[in-house]
């Protein structure tokens, strides 16, 4: 996560997706971002960044809550864009050059989530509010019907 919208003194990638969001969207095969020391699981095969994700093969449904930092965010949510099957977790930042020259080309749908999400630390605490919201951004059909049908309070958006 790109803690500079996080408030804090301690800026880090290692922010964990809360259990509730994950469980709202179902299951997922693969997830090449995972924490090394997982709070739960978010997927049934998990690439930590001791296993590099990008250079691993990608397979099934995917979870990409990928690490903030650059260049590291715009290489996963390409990666993700051409796989064609999951969702990403992202601040929501629709005027960024990743949002406009990737994700509105080749995203299925978008869903802007009403309320910011409280990430947990490694430790398990749960962090503060950010300084920007979330959105799920849907590749491919399946996962743009989990977005408009999940209880996650937003706006769906279909896109492509």
């Amino acid at each position: 996560m790109n803690t500079r919208f996080e408030r804090t003194d301690n800026p880090s990638d290692e922010w964990y997706t809360p259990k509730e969001v994950l469980e709202t969207l179902g299951k997922f095969d693969l997830d090449p971002c995972a924490p090394v020391h997982p709070l739960w699981r978010t997927a049934d095969v998990m690439y930590d960044k001791n296993i590099d994700g990008l250079s691993q093969k990608w397979e099934g449904r995917v979870w990409l809550n990928p690490p903030y930092s650059r260049p590291l965010i715009e290489l996963f949510v390409r990666r993700l864009a051409e796989h064609g099957n999951g969702i990403a977790l992202l601040f929501n930042r629709c005027d960024s050059k990743m949002f406009q020259d990737v994700i509105f080309k080749k995203a299925t749908a978008m869903k802007f989530l009403r309320h910011r999400i409280r990430f947990y630390r490694p430790d398990g605490s749960r962090g503060d509010s950010p300084g920007c919201g979330s959105i799920l951004i849907a590749f491919g059909q399946y996962n743009a019907e989990i977005l408009k049908r999940c209880t996650l309070e937003g706006k769906y958006v279909r896109l492509n």
